[in-house]
């Protein structure tokens, strides 16, 4: 695959509101609850919205509060894949609960209309309202409404159907059949087409009742899909530059004198244990992180690799009898990304590929410190001495040990690699305050859809809130290709002492990959807006 969504295992302000068709007289929710507002973002390329849909699920007459919460959930879950394929990307992970206060719950008799003289069945329909924030892409902007819909809550005994009818049906599909809400996609004609057959069978079904007010048909119950609309209107997106607070960065948060920049990369071969393991070199996130370091290199000349830990000589290499010694880490990436300036005696293929796997296994999940000592001026400020540090660890799997050591010791976080379907090590409830400096910090997390599995279950955690926490996360799915140097030129923009705005570098981290799937996966920026720092107010110099 060429997106970072898998696991090992498998991988705007306008207001959105959706109403269910067939549901009785039920009627859309357009008006923000009390104490409820739209969270602006920053954005090139997404516009942030408020979510709202109207769904029905039906339970027995007796079912607890809880039964019904959890019925809900399990439908309003399936609208995570609806809207995905839909280019809209809800908040809250997978869709959050519903609000069980806005909760309509109506006493009905379920009728066979397929048995003359049936005893009805005593249910309750209960309709819902649920409402989220969301993104959507800048090509929304005059958009009125969009069709899609959500599935019964009792869907998983008809995944095979599901993923037949309403999904592409390919590998990373049928991959996905165990959790087939996050590939249902009810835009395809072939599930156009059955739900339309499944609502027109209902029709005729409720058009035998005695009474359509209290009475519902068998089929209704039993139905796998529910047709909805989403409306989409208004703006509130935050269209006003924004800038990181570099004040804060270049004057020394966790560490005096030092901008940290902690980057974790992740192995992104979708390997499932049905074969040999790929090794390193040929993983596509090892690729991407020398390609990050390049990008650094080049934009910001004078890094050095000053240590690693666990200690390692990453100069010298013994490759048979051919003995490398004083090595570069400059040299490094010529060997990986251009299979150039080999040592003498390494002339073979198979030469080659021995030592790239010898530097391989000592990168591979190792701390890697690179430093650049800068003077810095801020403002009318006296000059001061500083280093720019990158901390970089390579490798990282389901383990949150080597997110929490860049989280706890960082000013930037850095994360490239999969979300694991938001349940892998960066799920922030893996998390407590105590894992989190005190200082201000700025997170970019490049995993597919970070915005719903990684942003607002942060801002709890971090003492300040977004007084001290900035988030950058994608909407939708993004890419391994391109990913390594787009957050080299992040990093390198970042640093570069120019205090670009948020525009800037969101800009300078679009993926250039080549293809035609490149761009920025809906990216946007959360938290900024009660930052302070304006470049023409407190210019900063930052010299070599």
């Amino acid at each position: 695959m060429n997106h970072k969504h898998f696991m090992n295992l498998h991988r705007t302000i306008a207001h959105v509101a959706v109403c269910a068709t067939a549901i009785g007289s039920l009627a859309c929710a357009t008006t923000d609850a009390p104490g409820e507002s739209s969270d602006d973002l920053t954005s090139n390329t997404a516009l942030a919205r408020d979510l709202t849909f109207t769904g029905v699920v039906f339970v027995d007459a007796t079912a607890s509060q809880a039964t019904i919460q959890a019925t809900v959930k399990k439908q309003t879950q399936s609208g995570f894949g609806a809207l995905r394929t839909a280019t809209i990307m809800p908040n809250k992970r997978e869709l959050g609960e519903a609000d069980p206060k806005l909760f309509v719950k109506t006493p009905v008799d379920v009728v066979d209309t397929s048995k003359v003289g049936a005893t009805p069945k005593k249910m309750l329909r209960v309709a819902y309202t649920y409402k989220d924030t969301a993104v959507v892409p800048k090509s929304f902007a005059k958009r009125s409404n969009i069709s899609v819909g959500l599935l019964s809550s009792e869907y998983a005994s008809q995944t095979g159907r599901i993923l037949k009818e309403c999904t592409d049906n390919d590998k990373e599909a049928q991959d996905f059949q165990d959790s087939i809400w996050y590939v249902f996609n009810p835009s395809l004609a072939s599930c156009k087409a059955a739900m339309a057959k499944e609502q027109k069978a209902i029709d005729a079904d409720r058009a035998k009742l005695k009474d359509a007010k209290t009475q519902v048909p068998l089929s209704e119950v039993g139905r796998l899909y529910l047709p909805i609309t989403a409306a989409l209107v208004g703006n509130k997106t935050n269209k006003n530059a924004s800038y990181p607070e570099y004040d804060k960065l270049w004057t020394g948060g966790v560490k005096k004198g030092r901008l940290v920049v902690g980057v974790v990369g992740g192995l992104l071969a979708e390997w499932e244990g049905s074969g040999p393991k790929p090794s390193t070199i040929d993983d596509e996130g090892y690729t991407e992180w020398f390609r990050m370091m390049r990008a650094i290199y080049t934009a910001r000349p004078g890094f050095q690799l000053t240590k690693t830990e666990p200690v390692v000589d990453m100069g010298s290499y013994q490759i048979g009898t051919v003995k490398v010694a004083g090595a570069k880490f400059e040299d490094l990436m010529k060997w990986e990304l251009d299979g150039t300036g080999w040592p003498a005696g390494i002339t073979t293929s198979a030469q080659k590929s021995q030592l790239r796997q010898a530097v391989a296994d000592k990168i591979l999940q190792n701390w890697m410190t690179f430093e650049l000592p800068v003077t810095v001026q801020i403002g009318k400020q006296a000059k001061t001495t500083a280093t720019i540090e990158i901390d970089s660890y390579f490798g990282s799997g389901g383990s949150e040990g080597p997110h929490k050591r860049a989280i706890k010791n960082s000013d930037v976080f850095i994360y490239n690699g999969h979300s694991y379907i938001g349940y892998g090590p960066l799920d922030p409830g893996n998390f407590t305050a105590a894992d989190f400096p005190a200082s201000y910090q700025l997170f970019f997390i490049d995993s597919c859809v970070s915005y719903n599995y990684y942003e607002k279950d942060y801002f709890p955690l971090k003492k300040g809130g977004t007084a001290n926490l900035e988030l950058i996360t994608n909407g939708m799915e993004t890419w391994t290709t391109g990913s390594g140097g787009a957050l080299g030129k992040f990093i390198a923009t970042l640093v570069d002492g120019k205090q670009h705005s948020y525009s800037e570098l969101l800009k300078s981290a679009e993926v250039t990959n080549g293809y035609d799937w490149g761009g920025d996966a809906l990216r946007m920026v959360d938290g900024e807006l009660d930052n302070a720092y304006v470049p023409t107010k407190t210019p900063i110099v930052v010299s070599p």
